[in-house]
């Protein structure tokens, strides 16, 4: 392998058996009795939720301090604990809560500073620590092996839709390495060997459509979108859900702060970002432009794990992939190669649209489906009247906060438009 002397993948805590997921399987729990009040909730969350018992029980917490917490798997374990129950406890009623009690907020803003995350259900809660496997042995590429460690419904739904992503970041990671090995292809101006990783590139992506697609096979639209997805939103342009301010991470004694943040969103997939990255596709005007100037997907860094952010900004200042491809001939087979790559990137997507008007834009059309009439819970995957306007005519949003459809089709045609 020509690896870049420039990254040493652990240096930011990515493997190169599993990618962007623990080099180990997530914790299955906090085992010193102290943290048991968290675990116990946790491990009956779908029924406190069902049941409506879930924001007094969380009332009732003690406030535990996290400088309990040892080793890195520990802290990644009370992080997904304390997302899952914060959601639970926004979102867990027929209205939203706007405050969130002592007994969480106290000792999640002090875990997340560690960890360098937002307080809330971040895609590394929800999918990259939240997994166990019934064969160790076996890879984690077979959603079918996987099962998750926490959840907001008990759903086999739920669980497949998160290990659909934990098995396509485990086929991702072998692609880690090959990208590296081409950007060094790259800059040594070896154009034979980066058309032939190009190559495996596009078929590793392939391979994750492939694994994308299965997503009908576990999951229902109407299990989705209306027992899953309001769990899975953020505080961030919830006005019309009933979170002008966002919400109070209220830490006792008067103090606090109103935070908003997105939801989970597999936005947040660093793997994703280092394809775009990688291959040199521009997002830079896709989504929102926030005061920063930067954009929807930038913004989404935010929400990675530490290291994997700082990976993405270095391979960012790193990689020369797009620019040696469009100093090469016209027929080139390295310009061949990479237009192959940048257009199955975009079939990649593509997929996921479809993935979203199945499971998000029909039902939410399907005002008289049964699930909806019995459900009492805000769903913030309806349309809002409120919210449709010429860029976003549906008013449909995604847990992130953006504009849904238009937003996905935008990064999916500037994909496609990388091709040279």
């Amino acid at each position: 392998m020509l690896f870049s002397p420039s990254i040493s993948l652990d240096e930011f805590a990515i493997s190169t058996e599993h990618g962007f997921l623990p080099d180990g399987l997530p914790l299955s729990q906090l085992a010193q009795p102290y943290f048991a009040p968290w675990e116990d909730l946790a491990s009956q969350l779908p029924h406190l939720i069902q049941t409506g018992q879930i924001r007094c029980l969380v009332d009732s917490l003690p406030i535990l301090s996290p400088s309990r917490l040892q080793t890195e798997p520990e802290w990644r374990r009370a992080y997904v604990v304390l997302g899952f129950l914060t959601h639970a406890y926004i979102w867990g009623g027929k209205k939203p809560k706007d405050v969130l009690p002592p007994c969480i907020s106290k000792p999640f803003l002090e875990i997340s500073a560690h960890l360098e995350l937002p307080a809330c259900a971040t895609y590394a809660a929800l999918t990259l620590w939240n997994y166990r496997t019934s064969d160790p042995k076996s890879e984690l590429i077979n959603p079918d092996t996987l099962s998750l460690l926490t959840s907001f419904t008990g759903t086999r739904d739920e669980e497949w839709f998160i290990v659909i992503s934990v098995a396509i970041e485990a086929r991702g990671a072998k692609l880690v390495p090959l990208m590296l090995d081409a950007i060094a292809a790259a800059n040594t101006h070896d154009a034979p060997r980066l058309a032939a990783l190009l190559c495996r590139f596009t078929d590793g992506l392939r391979e994750l459509n492939t694994i994308l697609k299965r997503m009908y096979e576990h999951c229902a639209p109407a299990v989705f979108f209306h027992q899953l997805r309001p769990f899975l939103a953020g505080s961030k342009n919830m006005s019309t859900a009933g979170l002008p301010h966002g919400v109070f991470y209220d830490i006792g004694d008067g103090h606090g702060e109103w935070h908003q943040y997105s939801g989970g969103s597999n936005a947040q997939s660093s793997l994703i970002q280092t394809f775009d990255i990688f291959l040199g596709v521009n997002h830079s005007a896709t989504g929102e432009v926030r005061p920063s100037g930067t954009g929807y997907i930038q913004e989404m860094r935010k929400y990675m794990p530490a290291p994997h952010r700082r990976f993405l900004e270095t391979l960012s200042a790193l990689s020369t992939v797009r620019p040696f491809i469009m100093s090469s001939h016209a027929d080139s087979p390295a310009k061949e190669a990479y237009n192959a790559a940048v257009l199955m990137l975009s079939a990649f997507r593509d997929t996921h649209i479809q993935i979203v008007s199945r499971y998000i834009i029909t039902p939410a059309r399907n005002h008289a489906s049964v699930e909806q009439a019995r459900s009492d819970r805000v769903n913030l995957a309806s349309p809002s009247a409120g919210a449709r306007n010429e860029t976003n005519p549906t008013g449909l949003y995604g847990t992130g906060g953006t504009s849904l459809i238009p937003f996905l089709k935008q990064t999916r045609d500037t994909t496609k438009a990388a091709t040279c």
